[in-house]
């Protein structure tokens, strides 16, 4: 079964921490790119963090200093480690990984079901 599972979210007060983790599942390979996304209430999905596969990485300047995304290839998995965490952090977090599941196949995009991450002020 392809799937990218979470798991990690919660409820934190702003100023702490939580660590998301992800795993893809071993029927996606090749993946090139892995990253985490978030959608606030009302608002359109946003790229928070990617990670490719020599570990280069990107951030989005609102998250850029606190968050930390790293990658363990061997295990396909991503992490993303949020520190200093505000309120306007609290969003519903998406894994994404671009992949394929078959050499006959494209790469495409995979899809996590979403992990929430409230901070109260």
């Amino acid at each position: 079964q392809v799937q990218l599972v979470e798991s990690g979210g919660g409820l934190v007060q702003a100023g702490g921490s939580l660590r998301l983790s992800c795993a893809a599942s071993a029927s996606i390979f090749s993946i090139t790119n892995m990253a985490w996304y978030r959608q606030a209430p009302g608002k359109q999905r946003e790229l928070v963090a990617n990670i490719i596969t020599g570990g280069s990485t990107y951030y989005a300047d609102s998250v850029k200093g606190r968050f930390t995304i790293s990658r363990d290839n061997a295990k396909n998995t991503v992490y993303l480690q949020m520190n200093s965490l505000k309120s306007e952090d609290t969003a519903v977090y998406y894994c994404n990984a671009y992949g394929r599941t078959d050499y006959q196949k494209p790469f495409t995009d995979f899809w996590g079901q979403g992990t929430q991450v409230t901070v109260s002020s």
